[in-house]
């Protein structure tokens, strides 16, 4: 199968979530900076989610220039990613509408280990279906990145319970580490 449908379904999937997202960001009643002030933490959250679902587009557009073909369980294994993907609307409301509370920081770390998870998901998809010494596998290597944000993720969520700011700076750590495209994937000439 082609990947041109997935990939052009995937960025309509993220381009509703950041709407989606963006929608939750209310006009305050006032015409003065201190009426924007009991939006700041929504703002954050939304900043903070924005930039995260840009990193995921990003990176999923330069790891699709290395695939080939896709079959059935990359599909099922992006729709999986998106349906973790398309939750972070809910989860930044809740924390910023709630403002950091520990419980809210835990769902939305959850919630992005669970889209850390479906992507790492999505990459053994696409490498059962190129093959452990095809291009894509090369390209791969040990996916260092991969791990050390699953880990931080994994320890993101009981954290938060007890300091939710270190929670979010571990979030925030993720964010960084990937906000330079994976550019291990640009060597392959499709």
């Amino acid at each position: 199968m082609h990947k041109g449908r997935i990939e052009a379904f995937s960025d309509g999937v993220l381009a509703i979530i950041i709407t989606i997202m963006v929608l939750e960001l209310k006009v305050p009643h006032g015409h003065d900076l201190a009426a924007l002030q009991p939006l700041l933490p929504i703002f954050l959250c939304y900043a903070l989610s924005f930039a995260i679902v840009g990193i995921y587009w990003n990176n999923h557009h330069h790891m699709f220039q290395a695939v080939k073909h896709v079959g059935g369980w990359v599909l099922w294994a992006n729709l999986h990613l998106l349906f973790w993907l398309s939750l972070l609307p809910f989860a930044t409301s809740f924390m910023g509408e709630n403002q950091f509370a520990p419980m809210t920081v835990a769902l939305y770390a959850l919630n992005l280990l669970l889209c850390a998870l479906s992507y790492t998901l999505l990459v053994r998809a696409l490498l059962a279906e190129h093959g452990r010494s095809s291009d894509f596998a090369h390209a791969l290597g040990s996916d260092t990145k991969s791990k050390v944000s699953l880990g931080c993720y994994a320890l993101a969520v009981p954290v938060a319970l007890w300091q939710p700011l270190l929670s979010l700076a571990l979030i925030a750590l993720v964010a960084a580490i990937w906000i330079v495209p994976d550019r291990r994937f640009s060597r392959i000439v499709p």
